[in-house]
């Protein structure tokens, strides 16, 4: 066993006992502070529902917790106990193509991974959900649903492995430019087909009922200068009683889709300010600027790991004499995870600081910064959102500011602008 070996697995578990470290620092801070009212909230939640918001938050986070010490305990056992090995001669066994044994090994994965997440979703719907009110989903949509989403899995990760299979068998030298050059095309043809293919599938789409809404709705983007092809809702209810809305598709396709469970929870003025902030991400350019960095920093592992894979040293890292092309792409990925863990809260700062330009960018479209306030307001309370997360965990993880935090910054932004338009 070589000191590498050791180097590598003690900063994994230093890392993961970071997490969790993380997430006791949260209960114990919700623990202490989770029965007072943050007076943002005084008139709209009282000290039974903060008593049930805390409840729900610490169910979920046990849940979590667990969840991902079973995750951390498979992981362990299969990348440094010796059984990636065993798995990768196992599947050498089946075939000795490479293309067909690539996706066997990644497919095989895949179908585990179901299975070890199977019994954590069932009880996170039919305990947890169902105690606080939220699950209206039944077992046979629950089950139509894991078929359908594992049938969209197993089809797009076959296609996505085997095209990328193909290009390293048909250049070996430059492989790690072309996967990546078809990633980002396969990527954009997902975000034209999946609002037409993939979302249909799981939810029904109906034009807004809501009278007057759409109207609004696209007078709203007509003033912000954003083209909308359609406006939608779902019937999320079906499902569960969270609320939620979301642009989909890209270009001309770019679709505005409600929640049903949110045309009920809120006022229009108040749906109007959610779109609003979502908007500004567009006009602020926070979507492009994610995507060139998410795009950019992809050509980069690629290349790395182009470099990786090809080091003979690299299965010694796990504790392996040798590994298959597909093994040594997994060490790889479970390299790049120890390498970006670090990194965490800085992605996490920039999505917050994205958050409050779109949060600003809502009132000033809108002129209605108490709109976007008490729409965050029934979103927590209608969600049981945690509305006391520990200011170090909040800054590791939340892409979103803390909900207290985003209502304040709002209310004293929007007596700004106020002001300054009253002088």
């Amino acid at each position: 066993m070589n000191s590498i070996f050791l180097i590598i697995l003690a900063v994994y578990l230093l890392f993961a006992g970071v997490r969790y470290w993380l997430r006791y620092l949260n209960l114990s801070y919700l623990k202490a502070h989770g029965s007072t009212v943050p007076p943002e909230f005084q008139g709209a939640v009282d000290p039974v529902l903060l008593r049930r918001i805390s409840e729900y938050t610490f169910e979920n986070s046990r849940v979590s917790i667990l969840e991902s010490g079973v995750n951390d305990l498979i992981l362990v056992v299969f990348l440094f106990g010796g059984l990636l090995g065993h798995y990768d001669r196992w599947i050498a066994s089946w075939t000795g193509s490479f293309i067909p044994a690539g996706l066997l090994f990644s497919l095989v994965l895949l179908a585990a991974g179901k299975v070890i997440d199977t019994p954590f979703s069932l009880y996170h719907h039919f305990k947890i959900e169902n105690r606080y009110g939220f699950n209206t989903m039944s077992f046979r949509l629950w089950l139509a649903d894991l078929v359908k989403s594992t049938a969209i899995s197993v089809l797009l990760g076959g296609i996505v492995v085997a095209a990328a299979l193909a290009i390293v068998a048909a250049s070996p030298a430059w492989w790690w430019l072309w996967v990546w050059a078809f990633f980002l095309v396969f990527g954009v043809f997902m975000m034209y087909i999946s609002p037409y293919v993939i979302e249909p599938l799981f939810f029904k789409f109906e034009p807004v009922k809501s009278e007057g809404l759409e109207e609004r709705i696209r007078g709203l983007m007509e003033k912000a200068g954003l083209r909308i092809s359609r406006v939608f809702q779902v019937d999320a209810s079906r499902r569960s009683r969270h609320s939620n809305a979301y642009f989909t598709g890209i270009g001309r396709v770019k679709r505005i889709v409600l929640f049903d469970t949110l045309i009920r929870q809120m006022t229009q003025d108040e749906i109007l300010a959610v779109l609003a902030h979502e908007v500004g991400h567009w006009k602020k350019h926070h979507v492009l600027k994610r995507i060139v960095l998410a795009e950019a920093t992809a050509l980069a592992g690629l290349f790395v790991s182009f470099h990786l894979i090809q080091w003979e040293g690299l299965p010694a890292l796990v504790g392996l004499q040798d590994g298959s092309f597909y093994a040594r792409v997994m060490i790889v990925l479970f390299l790049s995870s120890l390498v970006t863990f670090p990194f965490t809260p800085l992605s996490s700062f920039f999505s917050r600081r994205h958050e409050r330009e779109a949060d600003r960018f809502a009132v000033e479209l809108t002129g209605a910064a108490d709109a976007m306030a008490t729409a965050l307001v029934k979103l927590s309370r209608e969600n049981l959102s945690n509305l006391h997360p520990h200011p170090l965990y909040a800054a590791f993880y939340y892409s979103h500011p803390p909900v207290v935090e985003r209502i304040r910054h709002l209310r004293q932004f929007g007596n700004a602008v106020t002001a300054e338009s009253n002088s």
